[in-house]
């Protein structure tokens, strides 16, 4: 089965709103080994509407799609669809019921375009709308499934779940599942993991690997097509697990973990708490904590450091180890971390310090970055980075970098 995802509204186009029934479609399409190759997003124009669809019918055997079945004058999917592949539009009886029921529930006036909304392609399966208005449709000709939905994602979710895709497992005529594993990785580029991983790469067959960087992580999908989730699953663990033998140290979390996530859970599983003194990063690593649901169990709080003065009278960072050292050093992270946990009674702290830039700060290159992690009662672990990037850039890499090293001191305990 070749899906074609047809996403109709000029808002889309406008960048107004964003095509989140795509994303939600293809992923549950996926889910029943429907394979999507294209998303389409057309505007209100029926000339290029039926353009598209004259397209999509070359490379895809079902069309969906979303959007265009309002009451209004530039609502006209169906009626463009309806003359493309020559069908009439007839009045859906229990559709202009749920209309009319509405409205009069409602006590709003019912215009007399609304009863557009209750036009369905003669001959199709009806889709009923039960959180709005306008019903679905789907309809075969010749050997070409169209599935018309609503455009709102409240009215077109449920409707997909309960309506389309039972119908499209009876055109399939079997169940097929696709199944996904996402692994997360840190301290390693896009191009040096494919490297590592070539051989991987190059023998996939069923499961497949693709990489994709983001701008958090770098990730590898490992895709597996079956006839049941478990089977799916079973083909593609011993791939993870090679995966794991080549360059399992860069790796932090699968599929919808993120860096701060992970150390919210890792800090939960040991009961610890965590303060943080940040210098260049200037809260961007306490804030990124802060975003995980439950971490006040865990995130004691922090302290700004930006300046050597601050440093000294806020965490009491002896003046001769920053005369000694510099600001941007390993023992100065090391002190951060240490006197930060002190500071709060902490299980861990963590203190980052660095230049971002534009300039060089205290003699030391731009991007160059010490993060100290400070656990239980061992002596603090430093880690250097050499950024390259624009100033806010090495900010934030270095706050994520944190995270990272703090994932693998805590996964070490």
């Amino acid at each position: 089965m070749k899906v074609e995802i047809i996403a109709v509204g000029s808002e889309l186009l406008l960048g107004q709103i964003t095509n989140t029934n795509a994303q939600f479609m293809s992923a549950r399409l996926a889910e029943i080994g429907a394979d999507v190759y294209f998303h389409t997003v057309v505007g209100d124009n029926p000339k290029r509407l039926e353009e598209v669809i004259r397209h999509a019918e070359k490379r895809a055997d079902v069309l969906i799609f979303s959007g265009g079945l309002g009451p209004t004058k530039d609502d006209m999917t169906k009626e463009t669809i309806a003359r493309h592949i020559g069908l009439s539009l007839v009045n859906d009886e229990e559709a202009l019921r749920q209309i009319t029921t509405y409205f009069e529930r409602t006590g709003r006036i019912m215009t007399e375009n609304n009863k557009k909304q209750a036009l369905v392609l003669d001959g199709s399966q009806v889709l009923p709308n039960r959180n709005g208005m306008a019903p679905g449709m789907a309809v075969e000709k010749a050997g070409i499934h169209y599935l018309l939905l609503p455009g709102p994602p409240h009215e077109m979710k449920p409707m997909f779940a309960d309506e389309a895709i039972p119908y499209l497992l009876g055109v399939n005529g079997k169940e097929e599942v696709i199944a996904s594993r996402v692994l997360k990785f840190y301290g390693i580029g896009e191009a040096e993991l494919e490297h590592r991983i070539q051989d991987i790469l190059e023998k996939q067959t069923n499961p497949t690997v693709a990489p994709l960087a983001t701008a958090e992580a770098v990730t590898l999908r490992i895709t597996a097509k079956a006839i049941s989730m478990g089977e799916a699953n079973r083909l593609i663990d011993p791939v993870e697990a090679e995966i794991r033998s080549v360059v399992g140290e860069f790796i932090y979390g699968i599929d919808e973990d993120t860096l701060s996530s992970k150390v919210a859970e890792l800090l939960k599983e040991k009961g610890w708490t965590l303060a943080a003194a940040e210098s260049l990063t200037a809260g961007l690593f306490t804030a990124e904590l802060a975003n995980e649901p439950g971490i006040s169990t865990s995130l004691a709080g922090g302290v700004v450091v930006y300046n050597e003065e601050a440093k000294k009278e806020q965490l009491h960072i002896e003046g001769q180890l920053l005369d000694t050292y510099g600001v941007v050093s390993a023992p100065c992270a090391a002190a951060l971390a240490t006197n930060v946990k002190r500071k709060f009674g902490t299980d861990v702290g963590v203190g980052i310090t660095g230049a971002a830039g534009p300039t060089p700060h205290d003699g030391k290159p731009v991007g160059t970055v010490w993060i100290g992690i400070a656990c239980a009662d061992e002596q603090p672990a430093t880690f250097k980075l050499v950024l390259s990037g624009t100033r806010n850039t090495n900010r934030t890499r270095a706050a994520r970098f944190a995270l990272y090293y703090l994932i693998k001191q805590l996964s070490k305990k």
